[in-house]
């Protein structure tokens, strides 16, 4: 699996999904920022200005947007 160059992603302490998508990136070699939408402002509108919305996790991957842990996409986008 090629390494992606720039992964960020903006989650919060209590959502599960973005616990499960942190957890599947780091079995899968995958480096990546973690920004903590709910305590850091200024991540969370950068969030909302790539995504459209508040929902977490939001995944940056080389400037390609997935929202919620959707593996198929981080799949295809990863490799």
């Amino acid at each position: 699996m090629a390494k992606a160059e720039n992964v960020i992603v903006y989650s919060t302490p209590t959502c599960p999904f973005c616990r499960q998508v942190k957890e599947y990136l780091k079995e899968k070699g995958v480096e990546f920022t973690d920004f903590n939408a709910a305590a850091d402002a200024e991540a969370r509108k950068e969030m909302v200005r790539k995504s459209g919305q508040m929902g977490v996790p939001v995944i940056d991957v080389d400037g390609t947007i997935v929202v919620g842990f959707n593996r198929t996409r981080l799949e295809e986008l990863l490799s």
